[in-house]
């Protein structure tokens, strides 16, 4: 199985092999994705990235409140999206 894992703060330049090339030394990555404004297509400054369940606590732990390109990220479990 997998958990998603949201991240903020991003940096606008941030891209998803850049954010995937952060979180795998802590544990194996799925995938990731980079949200977008639909009308620009400027990133949104958040992202998530899916990753093996027992990675993820390890990966929050890691990298919450760190710094990735110049700003102070926010990781956690993401939470069910609403309709």
């Amino acid at each position: 199985m997998a958990t998603t894992l949201y991240v903020g703060n991003l940096p606008w330049n941030t891209t998803d092999a850049a954010l995937a090339d952060a979180f795998t030394p802590y544990g194996t990555v799925i995938s990731t994705r980079i949200i977008t404004d639909k009308e620009t297509g400027r990133s949104r400054g958040f992202g998530f990235v899916e990753v093996e369940d027992g990675d993820a606590e390890k990966m929050i732990s890691a990298m919450n409140q760190t710094e990735f390109g110049g700003r102070t990220i926010v990781v956690n479990e993401a939470k069910p999206r609403q309709n």
